[in-house]
């Protein structure tokens, strides 16, 4: 059974990475990009390159996948975010799952992230597994702020093959979107009435930091695995310390 797949794409002022993913998405039978008002090219580059582009407000991570899933011609959808693509030996994988037709309800792959311009293999990072092939009527993201993903009601497989995952290229960058992520970390914490205790500020971020760097190996990393363990410690803390301040009270 030959299957007809969507890939959809949530944007905001993407235009140095749109153009990639677009391009590694030569397997799908369309590609929809769901943009929440760019005031950059990534809208222009987007229709160029011969994608829908439709725009949506804001309305976070998992529920704007979720509007791009259902907007899509097919029931089978291929998602990704603006900063990854797909390899080719997983763009082979799934020709093949078009042509045999899906075993599986949703399909899991490895994620290999390039930090600061070096692949990394370690620091708890790889493989780093995500559902991010799925049928829409068993399928559906979750997840009100950061940590959002793919539930099913169904049987999941597994892709041998990785998605290419392009992160920060600078520290300044990575700065930049940790400043992000910790305060909706942080707002996830306060709206769960979690206590921010004296060892989430003092004990949680140095055994972060030994987590990744030793038990997670991040020193085969080299330089690059070093500073992902103290941007992990300082990621911790600051999304509890947000969330102390957002909510003195539990403390």
């Amino acid at each position: 059974m030959n299957i007809r797949i969507s890939a959809t794409v949530i944007t905001f002022n993407e235009e140095r990475n749109i153009a990639r993913v677009i391009e590694s998405l030569r397997c799908c039978d369309e590609i929809l990009v769901l943009d929440s008002g760019s005031n950059d090219r990534t809208a222009e580059i987007a229709a160029k390159l011969g994608a829908r582009v439709v725009e949506a407000s804001w309305q976070g991570y998992a529920a704007q996948k979720n509007i791009a899933a259902k907007l899509a011609s097919h029931d089978w959808i291929l998602s990704l975010d603006a900063d990854e693509s797909l390899s080719e030996a997983l763009e082979a994988e799934i020709w093949q799952i078009k042509k045999a037709g899906p075993a599986f309800d949703a399909y899991t792959m490895p994620r290999l992230a390039q930090y600061l311009g070096k692949w990394i293999l370690h620091s708890g990072w790889y493989p780093d597994r995500k559902i991010r092939l799925f049928n829409r009527a068993r399928a559906r993201w979750v997840g009100d702020y950061v940590h959002e993903s793919v539930k099913v009601d169904g049987k999941v497989g597994h892709l041998d093959s990785n998605i290419l995952h392009f992160t920060c290229s600078s520290l300044s960058e990575h700065l930049k979107s940790m400043d992000r992520y910790t305060t909706l970390a942080a707002e996830e914490i306060v709206s769960r009435g979690r206590k921010v205790t004296p060892g989430n500020l003092l004990v949680n971020p140095p055994w972060t930091f030994l987590k990744t760097y030793l038990l997670q190996r991040g020193f085969l990393d080299g330089a690059e695995g070093l500073t992902i363990a103290y941007m992990a410690a300082f990621y911790n803390y600051l999304k509890y310390a947000k969330a102390r301040q957002m909510f003195p009270g539990r403390d």
